[in-house]
C-alpha cells in the first residue's frame, strides 16, 4: 500500500511536468537494415515501430509524450559502422534508449563503446551469443535481450536432432561471435548427449565460391549438415554449394537461417531438413499476427522480440515516470516479470494506464517475455521442418 501511495503521489506531481519535459521521447532502432540478415530485419524494424505507434496512439506515456523511433543501420557485421550509428543517435539525435543491436558482435561493440559510457539502455531482440551474458556484469544494468542466449539454443538443437535420430553431424558456422558461440554451445550439448560432431568449421560471409569449405565438410561426413550462418549471406552460399556438389541433401538450420528467404532460395531442395528459432506459443503468435494485420511478416524470426524490446523500454519509462535511462533501467525487469496484470501485444495502452496509477504489470507481449538472470530471456523455440518446398511447424520447445 505504501508503494502504491508513493507511486500515485509521484504520478500526480509529475503529470503536469510531463507535457513540457517529456514532450518527445526518442528511441533508436539499430538493426542490420543492410547486410546478411536484411530479409529478417525487414520485419524486425517495423515490429519495433509498431509498438511505438501503439504507444503514441494511446497518448498516455509520461503524461502525453510523443515517441519518435529513429533508425540506425548496424549492418550486422561491421562493428565500426554500428558504433558510429549508435554515437550519432545518442549525441546528435538524443535517443534515450536503443532497440538493438541485432547481431552479437556489433551489439557487444555498441554496448561497450557507446551505450555504457553514455548511460543508455539497450534491449536487443536478436543478439544471442552466450558471451553477452557475461557482459551483463560490466554493463551497469543497461543491457537486456528478449531473445534467449545460444547456450539455450545449443541444447534445443541437440534435443531436436536426437529426437530425429540424427547422431552424427558436420557443423559450419559464420566466423563471428554469433556463429562461434552457437557452434561451440551446440557441440558441447550434442556430444554430452552422445552425438558426434565430425567437423566444426568456420566460413566467411561474402564469398562467391564455397566449394572448398563444402569439400572439407563432405570429407568429414555426417548424417546432416548444421549451418549456423546467415540466410542472406554465406549460410545460403554453403547450402547451395553442398546441394550442387551432392555433399549433403538435408540440413539443420538455427535461427539466423530461418525465414521466408530460405524457402525462396531453395524450395523443395531442402525437404527433410530441420531447424529451430525463438518463437512464442501458437496462441501468442496468432494474437500478434492479428495485431500486425499483414503490415509485415509477423511470424518472421525476431519480429515479435523486436516489438517487445521497444515495448519494454517505453513501459519501463512509464513505471519510472521518466525517460532518463538512469531512472528507468531498473524498471525493465519489474515490468517484464510477475507480479502484476498480464499484458499481451496490443495492450500497451492498458499497461500505460495501470503503471500511471501506480499498479504492477507482468508483460507477456508478443514473445512471452520472461527475463531471467542478468536481464535475458528464458526462451521458447519453434521447431521447423521442410516439406513439399514449404516450412512447417514440427513442434515447440
Amino acid at each position: 500500500m505504501k508503494r502504491l501511495l508513493l507511486a500515485t503521489a509521484a504520478t500526480a506531481l509529475c503529470t503536469s511536468a510531463f507535457a513540457g519535459s517529456h514532450s518527445e521521447v526518442k528511441i533508436g532502432i539499430i538493426l542490420g537494415f543492410t547486410g546478411p540478415i536484411e530479409s529478417l530485419v525487414a520485419n524486425m524494424g517495423p515490429a519495433a515501430e509498431l509498438a511505438i505507434a501503439e504507444v503514441n496512439e494511446a497518448g498516455t506515456l509520461l503524461g502525453g509524450a510523443k515517441v519518435t523511433g529513429i533508425r540506425g543501420d548496424s549492418t550486422c557485421t561491421d562493428a565500426a559502422a554500428a558504433t558510429a550509428a549508435a554515437e550519432r543517435l545518442i549525441t546528435s539525435d538524443g535517443v534515450t534508449g536503443i532497440v538493438g543491436g541485432d547481431c552479437s558482435g556489433v551489439t557487444g561493440a555498441m554496448l561497450q563503446n557507446v551505450a555504457v559510457p553514455n548511460g543508455i539502455v539497450m534491449v536487443s531482440p536478436s543478439a544471442t551469443s552466450p558471451g553477452l551474458s557475461h557482459m551483463n556484469n560490466e554493463d551497469n544494468g543497461l543491457f537486456f535481450r528478449t531473445a534467449p542466449s545460444d547456450a539455450r539454443q545449443g541444447v534445443v538443437m541437440t534435443e531436436v536432432l536426437m529426437e530425429l535420430g540424427i547422431k552424427e553431424v558436420a557443423v559450419t558456422y559464420t566466423n563471428n561471435d554469433y556463429g562461434k558461440g552457437l557452434a561451440d554451445s551446440f557441440q558441447a550439448a550434442y556430444e554430452a548427449a552422445g552425438g558426434k560432431v565430425t567437423i566444426n568449421a568456420a566460413h566467411e560471409d561474402g564469398k562467391a565460391d564455397y566449394s572448398a569449405e563444402v569439400g572439407a565438410l563432405a570429407s568429414a561426413g555426417g548424417e546432416r549438415l548444421v549451418v549456423a550462418g546467415y540466410v542472406d549471406q554465406g549460410g545460403s552460399g554453403i547450402v547451395r554449394s553442398a546441394l550442387d556438389a551432392g555433399a549433403f541433401d538435408t540440413f539443420h538450420f538455427p535461427d539466423g537461417m530461418i525465414g521466408s528467404q530460405l524457402v525462396e532460395n531453395f524450395g523443395a531442395e531442402i525437404d527433410g531438413s530441420s531447424g529451430q528459432h525463438p518463437s512464442p506459443s501458437e496462441e501468442l503468435a496468432a494474437n500478434f499476427t492479428e495485431l500486425v494485420g499483414g503490415a509485415f511478416e509477423a511470424t518472421s524470426p525476431f519480429a515479435p522480440e523486436s516489438y517487445d524490446s521497444a515495448a519494454l523500454i517505453m513501459l519501463a519509462m512509464q513505471a519510472a515516470g521518466s525517460s532518463d535511462p538512469a531512472e528507468y533501467a531498473s524498471k525493465i525487469m519489474e515490468v517484464a516479470n510477475a507480479p502484476g496484470e498480464k499484458i499481451n501485444a496490443g495492450e500497451l495502452g492498458k499497461a500505460l494506464e495501470i503503471l500511471a496509477a501506480g499498479g504492477d504489470i507482468d508483460y507477456v507481449g508478443a514473445s512471452d517475455v520472461e527475463l531471467i538472470g542478468p536481464g535475458e530471456a528464458a526462451g521458447n523455440y519453434r521447431v521447423v521442418g521442410y516439406e513439399n518446398g514449404a516450412e512447417v511447424t514440427a513442434g515447440r520447445k
